[in-house]
């Protein structure tokens, strides 16, 4: 696959506007982390945006940074870190996943809205995410979005981008709101909980006055022998010593805990984070279910009834990470099955095939399949940033 790697947003839109001129799809990316998800995109071309690098703004007290699409994200947090700052959003690295090299890239982050574990508490990269430039498919360079966060009046164009896997538009330029870096961090274990007892063990915690970060829930053999059920909380050293004994009060119903050593449990974040536990063997299948949290273990459930499954909770059973063998539809029906059999008729989530071979990308649904007047939404807001197609053509839906 031919390469063009521009480095200036100008070079950028002069790559889209080649590429329009000649009909001919160009695949969009950042860093290379990330390559194996959504489906393939048929382009005998790549645009890396691994040439646009550089911080272009940053002030410590408005708590904003700015910065060209392809800088390392590395960079990012060593800059935020030496102001004791960070991305409260706890972005994700595939490259375990995915086997791949190459560096994530804060315009990567913003293109497919990449979220970790504090997700639940802080809220999603798109919720920091105030300001982008990006380049359309009409070789249009576009700034929207600014250094505060505001409300918008009509369409919220930051918002539309963000999470839309580069089909919409080439970034150049990310501006994401920070937040200081906790002081300290204290994790609470219990150990030998089943599924449905655990995940109402992280609802209560998370539905507590006690700001649980993180809550997260392994079953047996993916840590530790036994199920591992976790609670994060941080901040000041002193809050959290507090807050850790209301919660150990709190969840003493479920079981005593322990606090783990800060290490151990960072690494174990790390890893939740980074979906560690599923990633051998190399070539399962792996999906990312967005699920009410109450109704997570009956879909567990009925999913093993039909597939075998490796799995684990995060997001205080909100999201449900499941390694299944790549054959066939690598489980698709199964899962969307039991999404609706657990729903009673309706379905409670979506489903998102995050890691499969390339020929199971190309003939299930990776994203979660769209009603008729959203699919045509869709196709009418692709027509529009991009009315010929060339952008990450079919990455997300066939045929947009």
């Amino acid at each position: 696959m031919n390469s063009v790697t521009p480095k200036t947003e100008a070079e950028a839109a002069e790559a889209v506007n080649t590429a329009r001129a000649a009909r001919r799809p160009l695949g969009i990316e950042g860093g290379g982390t990330r390559a194996g998800l959504g489906r393939p995109v048929a382009a005998q071309t790549r645009l890396s945006t691994r040439g646009l690098t550089g911080i272009t703004l940053y002030e410590p007290s408005e708590l904003v940074i700015s910065a060209r699409a392809g800088t390392p994200l590395n960079e990012i947090e060593a800059a935020l870190k030496d102001k004791n700052q960070a991305l409260a959003f706890e972005p994700m690295d595939h490259r375990a996943l995915y086997g791949t090299q190459g560096e994530p890239t804060l315009g990567g982050i913003a293109a497919g809205n990449i979220s970790g574990p504090r997700r639940i508490s802080a809220g999603a990269a798109r919720d920091f995410l105030i300001g982008l430039r990006f380049v359309n498919g009409r070789g249009e360079i576009i700034k929207t979005g600014g250094r505060v966060m505001k409300n918008v009046t009509g369409l919220d164009l930051v918002k539309l981008l963000c999470g839309s896997h580069g089909t919409l538009g080439v970034i150049t330029e990310a501006t994401f709101k920070v937040l200081p870096h906790p002081a300290s961090a204290a994790t609470l274990a219990l150990y030998g909980l089943a599924d449905g007892k655990a995940v109402a063990a992280l609802c209560a915690a998370l539905g507590s006055p006690l700001f649980v970060s993180a809550a997260a829930h392994l079953p047996a053999g993916l840590a530790t022998p036994e199920p591992l059920t976790l609670f994060r909380l941080e901040g000041p050293q002193a809050s959290v010593d507090e807050r850790l004994s209301a919660l150990r009060r709190t969840l003493a119903p479920f079981e005593s805990g322990e606090a783990l050593a800060p290490d151990y449990a960072g690494a174990l974040w790390r890893a939740i984070r980074n979906i560690v536990p599923l990633v051998s063997p190399p070539d399962a299948a792996i999906w990312r279910i967005s699920v009410q949290p109450t109704r997570a273990p009956k879909f567990v459930d009925l999913l093993l009834k039909q597939v075998a499954a490796r799995y684990y909770y995060d997001w205080g059973g909100g999201l449900v990470w499941l390694s299944i063998a790549a054959t066939g539809d690598a489980g698709a029906a199964a899962v969307r099955a039991a999404l609706v059999q657990a729903g009673n008729g309706q379905t409670i989530g979506h489903a998102t095939l995050v890691r499969a071979p390339d020929d199971v990308r190309r003939t299930v649904d990776v994203f979660e399949p769209l009603a008729a007047p959203l699919l045509k939404l869709t196709k009418d807001i692709k027509a529009s940033f991009d009315p010929d197609g060339i952008l990450n053509p079919g990455r997300m839906y066939a045929g947009i």
